[in-house]
């Protein structure tokens, strides 16, 4: 039997070993395993809150007022779109210090050209009024540009983990161009924050912020420029004395005007006015000062806090002399339920008093502190009317008659000067109430709350 010899210098292939095609296989698989890049996404939950929303409400009947104050807490924007879901029955009718459309439930809300840019703690604050039926609801779904305020999701939320098949940098040649690749999308992130602030800056000279309350400057106290009146009655005590006069134009009747020493909205003691019922039941406390020489634009400032709300009847509550009206009064004060401009000689209202103008109105919220400002150009007829800060559509006199709003208001030309300031209680009806002042100012710059 012949027998059989391996050829000298040759050895059939071991399984396994380098070279063979079972090594290559094995090679290949471990440089494919070796090129995989896991990378993890981050979870949503791990998102942190990019803004925080405030938002408060005065409501009737069938009407509401909204006041929204955003914050942001993510990086610096220089345009904000704020989005939310209001109630089935809610409809919004006019906005202020944002551009607010709704379609459906969905509601939007994008800034102006003044307070568009907002750093990092920022703030905006803006409003809305509108008509609801069923019920308000309170909004708890906000996002801003389109990420949730709460970060519990981002705009990439995949929360699965997502696996990069580009080739791992390893010893071999073949990674020499990955990195290049790799990091070339790097650097684009990185120039975008230049342009986000160059925008800033184009946007923050513009600000005409006249109409921003976030602007004024005096905080509650007397520290702004510019001040004629700023009382916070700390001086005073029993009936109002010296810079503050009790004074009951035209006829007076049982209502009282005291300084209070249990309810005050900062230190200890602020003006209380028990105002009486039906005509003839005027109260008032009248400041000393000369208010005749603020100028061009008398701005003014008060916290109030009264019990009963504004009722149907035509009520006023501050009253201020206009020299160039014969010396009639200028009357701030209500009817319809809402807050309104009165004209003591032709008894213009601001806003008119149709179903539509009262609507662009507010009422006064009861039994807190209210901030209310005013501001009057004694240049032209210009007026304007906040409360808490925020702007009430229907008490804006901005020279172009607006059909339910200042219409019969502008049928006078002339801007009004005003002389006198007083503080009190008129009822032409048989409505009575009882009001607190505090903290008051007037002067010819701005005053914040």
């Amino acid at each position: 039997m012949k027998q059989f010899r391996p050829v000298r210098g040759h050895r059939p292939a071991a399984r396994g070993l380098p070279g063979s095609p079972v090594a290559r296989l094995v090679a290949a698989l471990a440089a494919l395993v070796a090129g995989l890049v896991v990378v993890l996404v981050p979870g949503t939950a791990s998102a942190a809150p990019v803004c925080k929303v405030d938002y408060t409400t005065n409501q009737w009947p069938g009407g509401f007022t909204a006041s929204v104050r955003l914050t942001n807490l993510g990086a610096a924007v220089s345009g904000w779109t704020l989005r939310w879901t209001a109630g089935t029955g809610e409809q919004i009718t006019n906005a202020w210090s944002a551009q607010v459309s709704q379609s459906g439930t969905t509601v939007t809300a994008a800034n102006v050209a003044w307070n568009g840019s907002l750093a990092t703690g920022g703030v905006a604050d803006f409003g809305f009024q509108g008509t609801w039926s069923g019920g308000l609801a309170t909004p708890s779904d906000w996002s801003l540009n389109g990420v949730p305020c709460g970060g519990s999701s981002s705009p990439s939320p995949s929360p699965s983990p997502t696996v990069d098949h580009s080739p791992s940098p390893s010893p071999s040649p073949s990674p020499s161009p990955s990195p290049s690749p790799t990091r070339s999308p790097s650097p684009s992130p990185s120039p975008s924050p230049s342009p986000s602030p160059s925008p800033s800056p184009s946007r923050s000279p513009s600000p005409s912020p006249s109409p921003s309350p976030s602007v004024t400057p005096s905080p509650s106290g007397c520290s702004g420029t510019g001040l004629v009146v700023c009382a916070g009655f700390e001086d005073q005590s029993g009936t109002p004395s010296g810079e503050w006069q009790v004074t009951t134009p035209n006829c007076s009747g049982t209502g009282t005007a005291t300084i209070d020493t249990a309810t005050a909205h900062s230190g200890g003691r602020s003006l209380r006015i028990n105002g009486g019922g039906n005509y003839c039941n005027h109260i008032f406390a009248s400041t000393t000062k000369n208010v005749s020489g603020i100028a061009p634009v008398v701005y003014g400032r008060m916290w109030v806090r009264h019990t009963t709300a504004l009722p149907s009847g035509h009520v006023a509550m501050i009253t201020m002399s206009d020299s160039r009206d014969g010396g009639k009064d200028l009357r701030i004060g209500g009817q319809n339920g809402a807050l309104q401009w009165n004209r003591e000689s032709d008894d213009a209202t601001l806003p008119e008093q149709s179903p539509s103008g009262v609507a662009l109105s507010a009422p006064l919220p009861v039994n807190r502190w209210v901030c209310l400002r005013f501001q009057i150009d004694t240049t032209q007829q210009a007026m304007r009317t906040y409360l808490d800060d925020q702007e009430v559509a229907g008490l804006r006199v901005d020279g172009t008659p607006t059909t339910d709003v200042d219409s019969q208001w502008l049928r006078r030309s002339t801007a009004p000067r005003p002389t006198t300031f007083r503080l009190g209680w008129e009822s032409y009806g048989s409505d009575s109430d009882t009001i607190w002042y505090d903290d008051v100012a007037l002067g010819s710059s701005p005053i914040g709350c």
